[in-house]
């Protein structure tokens, strides 16, 4: 019995091509898995960051409207010597904070003063940063910050002695006030 010398090579051959395409196969695979995770850490991304602005817009008007508990906000950020922890103040934690009634929180919202100051546990000059954080999406955290300046209304009695709240008046004749046409 004699043994033919290319017997079997044909079985060779195959292994190696579909060795080949299997391995072609796992990298193409692994590419669009990571090609999906890229693209849904993106979506999360910008969901993340609507949900800060969101978590802003939605409280703005209440840090406004609560301007004279500031300064209790900021002494409570200032637990450690840096002023670098940030508490939700109490009033804010009171706010429905929950974007897509799933019933839970999906941002925190926070305080800080702005660099001005010197003393960072007071706020002397009436401007505060905002500080939104969603915590919706924790593989891609946003948070989004705004400088607040606090302007009381507008003097509506400019032409009384004192104005509202002794802001002043345009009593004098110099500055060309109410006085003006008066002999």
């Amino acid at each position: 019995m004699t043994r033919n010398p290319e017997r079997g090579s044909a079985m060779l051959v195959t292994m190696i091509v579909i060795a080949a395409l299997l391995a072609g196969a796992a990298v193409l695979a692994s590419m669009q898995l990571s090609s999906n995770r890229s693209t849904e850490l993106t979506r999360n991304g910008l969901a993340a960051l609507y949900c800060a602005e969101a978590g802003l817009s939605s409280t703005r008007q209440t840090v406004i409207s609560n301007q004279g508990l500031w300064d209790a906000a900021l002494v409570a950020n200032c637990a450690d010597t840096v002023c670098t922890t940030l508490v939700e103040p109490a009033w804010i934690t009171a706010l429905d904070r929950d974007i897509d009634d799933d019933g839970s929180v999906d941002f925190t919202v926070s305080i800080r003063d702005d660099d001005d100051d010197v003393n960072q546990d007071d706020d002397a000059n009436d401007t505060i940063f905002v500080v939104a954080r969603c915590i919706k999406y924790p593989d891609s955290p946003r948070v989004v910050e705004q400088l607040l300046l606090y302007k009381p209304a507008a003097n509506p009695y400019g032409c009384q002695t004192g104005g509202v709240d002794s802001r002043g008046n345009a009593n004098d004749d110099e500055a060309g006030g109410c006085n003006e046409g008066a002999d």
